[in-house]
């Protein structure tokens, strides 16, 4: 017997015995990216198919991307108060609740969206990372990052005293730290108001992730594009409340799960694949889309170092010194 059959075979059996779970209701995600990212298209909008697919709509999803059901920094505690069942969080919105899962924002460590993918997977199976959510009442589902955040600016920038000084548009205090350490300042500015300050001269350089340019147009505003960099990375989580988890089916657990590594994967690829499209055409552009060299590189590592271990310290846990080891060692960087 197929999987189809016999979730639909379960969830009929479930109906007839009067039984109202979670497994027989539509679940409320939350979501503040648009419906066009790509971390929508091949990511929660894929997965929230194939899990309907998959348990023959035992399992339905009301969606409220865009922040609909909440801003992105009250994704978590929308989902604890009942307002959604599930949802998919930015991390470094929550670092205050969960401080060790921030984590993936330490530059340095990770060069593509499928190998910080990776790496973050295996800490949500088991370990500080998923303690930490699931103290926070919620079961982590799958997770992804985004492409390593890189450089754009109107000008080369390559060892750390040709940012000195420049206003660098950073996303959340860990980056912040990272302009600071290569000489830079980080200014904090939303997203949407990004284009228009390095177009009026407000910033001289962006540290953002490739993936996600086209949706801001930062492209039409620099000259200059770092493609090897690795200044920071951004992770999603999806979560369901635990006792909505819980009160599902063992079998439709064990789906939800499988069906996001996959999504986890897929999303992951299509990210690495979209930067790669995206750097051909902004060289056709005229853009100067470049490799830091090895001297550079290893500059700009040594600089951001102190980043990691402040992190560590502000946290102040034996735990968060064993997150950032086993970080080093699932990226490559012992």
């Amino acid at each position: 017997m197929n999987n189809r059959k016999s979730y639909a075979i379960a969830f009929a059996t479930l109906v007839t015995l009067g039984i109202s779970g979670a497994e027989a209701e539509t679940l409320r995600l939350g979501d503040f990216q648009s419906t066009s990212h790509i971390v929508s298209v091949e990511g929660t909008a894929k997965w929230m198919a194939a899990v309907e697919k998959e348990t023959n709509g035992a399992v339905k999803f009301q969606h409220f991307p865009a922040q609909q059901a909440a801003k992105s920094k009250a994704q978590l505690d929308a989902v604890n108060s009942g307002i959604l069942d599930a949802a998919l969080l930015g991390a470094i919105y929550h670092a205050d609740s969960l401080p060790m899962n921030s984590v993936v924002g330490l530059p340095g460590f990770y060069g593509s969206a499928v190998q910080g993918t990776k790496a973050l997977q295996t800490m949500l199976a088991q370990g500080p990372l998923r303690d930490e959510l699931l103290a926070a009442g919620v079961t982590p589902i799958f997770g992804f990052v985004l492409p390593p955040y890189q450089v754009l600016a109107k000008k080369r920038l390559g060892m750390p005293a040709d940012w000195e000084a420049l206003d660098v548009r950073t996303s959340g205090s860990t980056q912040a730290m990272t302009a600071r350490a290569v000489g830079a300042v980080g200014i904090s500015i939303p997203g949407p108001e990004v284009y228009t300050a390095v177009e009026r001269g407000r910033l001289d350089a962006v540290l953002f992730p490739l993936a996600s340019v086209p949706g801001y147009k930062l492209n039409e505003v620099v000259s200059h594009i770092s493609t090897n960099g690795s200044f920071g990375g951004y992770s999603f989580i999806m979560v369901l409340k635990t006792s909505v988890f819980e009160g599902l089916d063992n079998e439709i657990q064990q789906s939800l799960l499988r069906l996001g590594a996959e999504s986890a994967a897929h999303v992951a690829k299509a990210q690495d694949d979209s930067v790669t499209g995206l750097i051909a055409q902004w060289q056709s552009e005229g853009i100067d889309t470049y490799s830091f060299s090895d001297e550079e590189l290893a500059a700009l590592r040594k600089a951001m170092e102190a980043v990691s271990t402040d992190w560590a310290e502000r946290i102040n846990s034996d735990k968060a010194e064993a997150v950032l080891e086993s970080y080093k060692q699932l990226t490559g960087n012992q």
